[in-house]
């Protein structure tokens, strides 16, 4: 946490080794690392709730599109189209839940988004638990009831994404295998497909705010971090499975929870 009065440290290397950590703790999972990144940027670079969530928003959604190709190499555009009405059934929601979050953020007193954002670290922490160190069966609903479900978590999780300013993969994967049985590997890119619009409506909400500014005002920090962030990750799925999840998932979660405590502290 950055002490009042001190100037945070935002030198070019120090900005690039912390996003390459974060994209390469977010490769080793299979995820963004979007999460690990909003504590960063308020923590150590001494951002202001706010202000993280916009440039936060903005680098996941750079990290995305980047990542996008490089999961239709292995999980092909045909595999996915059989799936268009998951993905539908999901955007129903989150869209409307990006732009209702973003709202809501937008209107928040700072102390209580402190308060929020250290909420949603801890439920990233348990979903994170959940899909790489438990196995995922499926819900046996009826049609209607996953669709009406589908439309509700897609809502919550556009909530959260916007509010976080990730891109909620680590949300949407195990709700798409648990609603819809679908398999993992093919989940991760169905995520993606959700995220990227579900980003662009959270986006365009925060870019009618006068806040958004931060982004012009930093848009060389954003630049090096989302460097440092792709080249960690490709780093870090280069690393994918060298360390066991029963040893990194925990540390992770630990990480998550660690920053949720420190954000919880914070007042201004």
């Amino acid at each position: 946490m950055i002490k009042p009065g001190a100037v945070p440290t935002r030198s070019a290397p120090t900005v690039f080794v912390a996003g390459a950590a974060v994209g390469m703790l977010g490769g080793m999972i299979g995820l963004g690392g979007a999460e690990f990144r909003l504590p960063l940027l308020i923590g150590l670079f001494g951002f202001a709730a706010l202000s993280a969530v916009i440039l936060n928003k903005a680098m996941s959604l750079v990290v995305v599109l980047t990542a996008l190709p490089a999961r239709l190499s292995t999980v092909s555009a045909g595999e996915l189209s059989a799936h268009w009405a998951v993905a539908a059934n999901l955007l129903a929601g989150s869209l409307l839940g990006a732009w209702a979050g973003a709202t809501w953020v937008l209107r928040m007193r700072t102390a209580t988004l402190y308060r929020v954002l250290a909420a949603l670290m801890v439920l990233m922490a348990a979903a994170l638990v959940l899909t790489h160190a438990t196995p995922l069966g499926a819900f046996a609903l009826p049609g209607a009831v996953r669709i009406g479900v589908g439309i509700a978590a897609g809502f919550g999780i556009g909530v959260v994404a916007a509010t976080m300013g990730v891109a909620g993969g680590e949300l949407l994967i195990p709700t798409i295998v648990l609603l819809y049985s679908i398999d993992i590997k093919t989940a991760g890119s169905l995520s993606l497909l959700v995220s990227l619009p579900t980003m662009l409506v959270a986006f365009a909400r925060y870019s009618q705010d006068a806040s958004f500014v931060v982004l012009r005002q930093n848009l060389p920090f954003t630049a090096n971090m989302v460097a440092g962030s792709v080249t960690g990750a490709l780093l870090g799925g280069l690393l994918l499975g060298a360390i066991p999840d029963l040893v990194l998932i925990p540390v992770l979660a630990v990480i998550l929870l660690i920053s949720a405590i420190k954000l919880s502290r914070h007042t201004e």
